[in-house]
């Protein structure tokens, strides 16, 4: 039986702790404090190359000093060629160095105060690696191309604050999307958690790819984008549609252009948040659409580039409301930067509500395959358990804490497919699945962790193994150690051990277990699975019963 102090199970409880662990870890979480601390987030997007400078407070409250734009055609040459063309490399560079100089004027000189991110138009370039050596060359910038999952948990810190602070968004399912010119983001969020995410490879430049493999003919480009949009949601939309009180932010360049043409309060430059009706916007949309580069230049003081993807963006986004049914959406026009600014506010660290959600999304992927749950949540509380036990040990990182409670979640995620070799299944299955904050890195040490769980200690032979560095070869192996043990723990699936206190000594490790009579089926189970323990720690693991 449960102890009245332990907390129920379940991924809101992802940070509650049980009496007799370890102390919860803090360093993590804790939020800095600054004395007006000057940074500069760097976008480097398919259109244009963004940069925010913003200062921090005391509080950790952001206020954004300057913004600036310049186009720099990346994803056309990406989405079309395949690689990053010499004459825009250097046109990055240029656009980069100018920066540099402005950075310095506000003294943001240090690594400390300065991300600078790439997103799809780089990282799907043949020659990203040239790329970025030239700008590093040419500018000291580091550029991280960051993921698709990156780029959701940014999107989701940016507009976060608005779920709080509007009622009707509070109490309905909330679609949050951002349509690029590689990609289109969709986030579903429930009572201010994550239900679903996903990155759909549609976008305004990948649409003007797919005229022009079509040859399309004047005349047919509109039926042509609207056929592939359409194609393209299909898997996506009925993740969606099931949800009743559907309310939409859309965020992105072209629709607060549409907004700031059709919704006379909108202030451009201002963060808000505007009710935009989708009658007007696809009458706006159409509008768009029948006008020519050249005509909309002259009418609305957009550039060329602007122009080019002006319609075909805003068509997604007409298609994502016909497609979930909607009279309305709502127009912001907080970004990508706006999210990188809240995560250097913690100095880059996850909170704990984002952890939250990471581990809501985990959750949500194990009931799809059926995972015996009972078992997969006391394996994942034991593991955490551990984990923080035996700090001083592992040495990892706390994030490594939350990859090995998501592994202990799914490590039996396999026997959906077969009971036979299930392990391999379970690393087959979540590497190819989708978790929301994940990036293929972190799913993949999770998704080796699990398949480590069991049988064979991790070898240079493995596939998936042997391509990863020495250091997550070391954190893989240290993981899928923890996890034996928790799993050990909890053999019998009957989730009677509740509680557990290690205690270290120099080649002895001693978990200690109340309220349990009999141990004997875990001992063994731990005799079986405590060699990679040994191998990988240089400790032998004993459990006994601890005096009540």
């Amino acid at each position: 039986m449960q102890p009245p102090s332990a907390p129920p199970p379940g991924p809101d409880n992802y940070y509650a702790i049980s009496p007799m662990t370890a102390p919860a870890r803090t360093s993590e979480h804790t939020h800095s404090t600054y004395d007006h601390k000057m940074v500069a987030v760097i976008d480097i997007g398919a259109t244009a190359v963004r940069l925010a400078i913003a200062e921090i407070d005391q509080e950790g409250t952001v206020q954004t000093l300057e913004r600036l734009s310049q186009e720099v055609g990346l994803g056309k040459d990406t989405f079309t060629k395949g690689e990053i063309q010499k004459k825009t490399i250097e046109n990055c560079v240029r656009v980069l160095r100018s920066y540099r100089r402005l950075l310095r004027e506000y003294q943001v000189v240090n690594n400390d105060q300065i991300r600078v991110v790439a997103t799809s138009a780089v990282r799907e370039a043949e020659n990203r690696l040239a790329f970025l050596d030239r700008i590093y060359i040419a500018t000291g910038f580091e550029i991280e191309p960051i993921e698709e999952a990156e780029v959701s948990r940014t999107t989701y810190l940016g507009v976060h604050p608005f779920l709080h602070d509007n009622d009707r968004l509070a109490s309905s399912n909330v679609i949050i999307t951002e349509v690029g010119g590689g990609s289109t983001e969709l986030l579903l969020v429930q009572n201010d958690d994550v239900a679903f995410s996903e990155t759909v490879r549609i976008g305004s430049l990948r649409l003007l790819e797919t005229l022009q493999a079509y040859r399309a003919p004047a005349g047919r480009e509109r039926a042509i984008m609207e056929n592939h949009i359409v194609r393209t949601l299909e898997h996506v939309t009925p993740h969606f549609s099931t949800h009743d009180d559907l309310e939409m932010i859309a965020l992105g360049g072209d629709i607060r252009f549409a907004a700031m043409q059709l919704i006379s309060t909108w202030k451009p430059g201002q963060l808000q948040l505007a009710e935009l009706s989708i009658a007007d916007l696809e009458s706006f949309t159409d509008h768009v659409l029948s006008l020519s580069d050249d005509d909309l230049v002259r009418r609305y003081g957009v550039t060329f580039r602007d122009a080019e993807t002006l319609g075909p963006a805003l068509l997604v986004y007409v298609q994502l409301a016909r497609a979930f049914r909607l009279r309305h959406l709502h127009v912001t026009n907080v970004n990508l930067r706006d999210g990188l600014l809240q995560e250097m506010v913690h100095q880059g660290r996850l909170t704990e509500t984002f952890d939250r959600q990471v581990v809501r999304s985990a959750f949500a992927l194990a009931h799809k395959f059926e995972v015996d749950m009972a078992h997969a949540e006391r394996v994942a509380e034991l593991s955490k358990v551990l984990f923080r036990s035996l700090q001083e040990s592992h040495e990892l990182p706390p994030r490594c804490e939350l990859l090995l409670y998501i592994a202990a979640l799914l490590h039996e995620i396999g026997y959906f497919v077969s009971n036979r070799a299930y392990h391999k299944h379970s690393m087959y299955l979540i590497r190819n699945s989708e978790i929301f904050g994940l990036g293929r890195r972190d799913l993949f040490l999770v998704a080796l962790t699990a398949r480590y769980h069991r049988r064979a200690s991790p070898k240079p032979s493995h596939e998936g193994f042997n391509q990863l560095d020495r250091d997550g070869r070391v954190t893989v192996s240290k993981l899928a150690a923890l996890l034996r043990v928790a799993d050990a723990l909890d053999h019998s699936h009957s989730q009677r051990i509740q509680e557990i206190e290690c205690t270290i000594r120099r080649d002895r490790i001693t978990i200690s277990v109340p309220r349990v009579n009999d141990l004997s089926l875990e001992q063994l189970s731990l005799r079986q699975k405590g060699s990679l323990f040994e191998d990988v720690f240089g400790a032998t693991v004993e459990l006994r019963r601890s005096s009540d």
